[in-house]
């Protein structure tokens, strides 16, 4: 069987092979299931294709028994082109909402070529709480920010909202036309029955980064440390580190030391004669450093900047909790990643969060932007190591039949077979 994937970034192994630089990208779960895949004896040829603009003309190259392509562009003939030379049995698109994967399934449904869509995020329940808990006056731009964006952009949230509403129309469109679709939860499953009634659905759960299946696994810190509270992104409002930020002071009142990492960039500071200028343009960023100037959080809250693989995985080991307040996820990684690390977690009740984590495996709590039941689920952890030690070791093992490689690739290589069967006819 031939099976030619269509990703939304150029992986390591893709740019390695065909002489591109890898950039920033470290290739996370595709990768992890992509070498799973590809380690069982009845691999499917696989050819993962992507589409990138740093390069000017097509791109070719083979590694690990894979063959690569790097398009300069996600255009229906560029991939119809592709494909009549590939000559797929299926395809298999990886995500929903961005330009390239609407203009591949085009091109494979013109040639008759089954085409397998892979549901990530849901982006019409994202689109619909990217701003939510955000005051108003943050959420709207001024002709000044307007013409400033369009020269040095910033992260204006009318635009983000316009540009998530613009991807869950394309999810929409897409998915409408599908005949074939796979997820992971309960929550992209009934979003797939209203957007695409005529698809069959798949489940078929991700493999995680290669790291986070390793030794030394999270166990509790020394007793009396200041607890260390993680959190993986905190540039957008859906993430909702805004609410954690108020659920803060309760917890600092009664641990005077505690620490909220944060992985990521914080915001900007250029100095005094650019700072208004900056304030404008990233209002959310904004909004946060006030609220943690106004709670007197000031050295309780520390970004780390952008983290690839190894120094994530240690920041997950240094932390005593990790909290994923998101208004809206489908099946976060890095939800998967602190479980598989035996760590014990608090994640808001939303989306398909509590199909990864059920009770007894983490602390779920709800609504997301309920401040005082996310302090409270924090507190609880802190409050009882040994309760907190007892969910983490719960969830690494919920986590490990969930994201269990081999068992992943066994369901995705019969997912192949059912389609390839079903359609040769």
């Amino acid at each position: 069987m031939k099976v030619l994937w269509l990703v939304s970034i150029t992986i390591p192994a893709a740019a390695e092979a065909c002489g591109l630089q890898a950039g920033d990208v470290s290739g996370g779960w595709l990768t992890g299931q992509l070498n799973a895949l590809t380690n069982r004896p009845d691999a499917p040829f696989l050819t993962v294709c992507s589409v990138d603009g740093r390069t000017k003309t097509a791109l070719t190259g083979g590694k690990g028994g894979v063959r690569y392509r790097i398009l300069p562009d996600g255009e229906r003939d560029t991939f119809t082109v592709l494909l009549r030379a590939e000559k797929p049995d299926l395809v298999h698109i990886w995500g929903t909402e961005y330009p390239a994967a609407a203009a591949m399934h085009a091109a494979a449904l013109a040639l008759g070529i089954p085409a397998l869509v892979g549901v990530q995020g849901v982006m019409r329940d994202c689109a619909a709480h990217l701003c939510d808990g955000v005051p108003a006056p943050y959420l709207h731009s001024g002709p000044l920010q307007k013409f400033i964006d369009k020269r040095v952009p910033g992260a204006l949230l009318d635009k983000m909202q316009a540009r998530f509403d613009a991807l869950a129309g394309a999810e929409a469109e897409l998915l409408a036309q599908a005949r074939y679709v796979t997820g992971r939860t309960g929550f992209d499953r009934a979003a797939v029955a209203d957007l695409a009634p005529n698809a069959r659905y798949f489940a078929c759960n991700e493999t995680l980064r290669p790291a986070f299946y390793t030794e030394p696994l999270w166990h509790a810190r020394t007793c009396g440390t200041a607890p260390v509270l993680l959190m993986t992104q905190g540039n957008y409002p859906l993430k909702n580190l805004h609410t954690l930020l108020k659920a803060l002071p309760a917890l600092v009142a009664h641990w005077p030391g505690l620490v909220l990492r944060v992985a990521g960039w914080g915001p900007l500071d250029k100095g005094a004669l650019l700072r208004p200028v900056i304030e404008a343009m990233f209002p959310y960023q904004t909004w946060c450093a006030r609220l943690i100037r106004e709670k007197g959080l000031e050295g309780h809250v520390q970004y780390t900047g952008p983290l690839q693989e190894t120094a994530m995985r240690q920041a997950y080991l240094d932390a005593d909790v990790f909290v994923l307040p998101s208004y809206c996820e489908n099946s976060p990684n890095s939800l998967g990643e602190a479980m598989l690390l035996g760590m014990p977690c608090v994640a808001a009740r939303a989306g398909g969060i509590p199909d990864m984590m059920g009770e007894g495996e983490g602390l779920l709590y709800g609504p997301p932007g309920d401040a005082g039941a996310l302090a409270n689920a924090l507190a609880n952890l802190l409050e009882d190591p040994g309760a907190a030690a007892g969910l983490g070791r719960a969830a690494r093992r919920r986590a490990l039949v969930t994201h269990d490689p081999a068992a992943n690739a066994r369901t995705l290589l019969e997912i192949y077979t059912a389609i390839s069967g079903e359609a040769r006819p």
